[in-house]
């Protein structure tokens, strides 16, 4: 939706259409021509995938600029689901990427992803269900140097998590990290208007006839900015910043909706004293 539309010059993924199947891309296509369209079910769909679109661009680009920034010779993507890094962010061409999923959500993946080709890089699938399995040895097989500095991303992932599930995540990246290394995370503080507009777009979503995308997907938590720093620093980290969306966005130029107003990015170092 945002590709070419949406902060030009600083956001731009060319590897969303292509993932996408044919009967996905119709409305998706229908709404790129910025004209809403006749028929009041195809304007809220327009309407919602206008407004979600906004706050892509924001969270990506504010954990694209901390992946960049570090250059780090591994990069691990936590429940990576479609994404297209390895394949768009020159600075991975010289990395090891790590995408960890759920085996079935990577299967999909796999096959989508042929209509990209080969990325750049070196691209290394790591199928885990972190539900039941442990991270290490799976990273591990893959190749994983727990010597070297590693980037991790965990981006839109934390809010359908327990608290004790992101507690137990933050400690076994730590533990799998490499002085220098650096957690890049997404996560929503309690917002009661960002509760409403969610249940207001669900509420739309069934009233245009479509299938909920995040029916299945309940949100569990949701985190003040001093909570997320006590678990992190529990962890063994060290929070460098830690940013408001809707401030990412303004400095983009372009303006959150009232779903979105609640999310933040969190970029933590890990202590050099830490544990392994």
């Amino acid at each position: 939706m945002a590709h070419g539309r949406i902060a030009p010059g600083r956001f731009e993924d060319p590897t969303a259409l292509p993932l996408l199947r044919d009967g996905e891309r119709e409305p998706v296509e229908r709404a790129r021509t910025g004209t809403p369209p006749r028929g009041w079910r195809l304007r809220i769909e327009y309407a919602l995938q206008t407004a979600g679109a906004v706050g892509m661009v924001a969270r990506t680009v504010a954990v694209d600029d901390a992946v960049q920034g570090a250059r780090h010779p591994q990069v691990v993507i936590l429940g990576a689901g479609l994404d297209g890094r390895a394949w768009r962010l020159p600075e991975l061409a010289d990395a090891a990427v790590f995408e960890v999923d759920h085996p079935a959500s990577q299967a999909d993946k796999r096959q989508r992803a042929a209509a990209l080709g080969p990325p750049p890089g070196d691209l290394r699938f790591v199928p885990v269900d972190l539900a039941a399995d442990p991270l290490g040895p799976a990273l591990a097989d893959a190749g994983h140097d727990v010597s070297d500095p590693t980037s991790w991303v965990w981006e839109g992932v934390v809010a359908y998590l327990t608290p004790a599930e992101v507690e137990a995540t933050a400690r076994a990246v730590a533990a799998l990290s490499a002085p220098g290394s650096r957690l890049v995370l997404t996560y929503q503080v309690p917002s009661r208007s960002a509760a409403l507009g969610r249940r207001l777009a669900r509420a739309l979503i069934r009233l245009a006839g479509r299938e909920d995308p995040m029916a299945s997907e309940p949100w569990r938590s949701s985190w003040t900015p001093a909570a997320m720093r006590a678990v992190l620093e529990g962890a063994g980290f060290a929070v460098a910043s830690d940013e408001s969306l809707v401030e990412v966005a303004r400095g983009l130029g372009v303006t959150l909706t009232r779903a979105s107003v609640s999310g933040r990015v969190v970029v933590a170092g890990l202590r050099p004293t830490s544990p392994r």
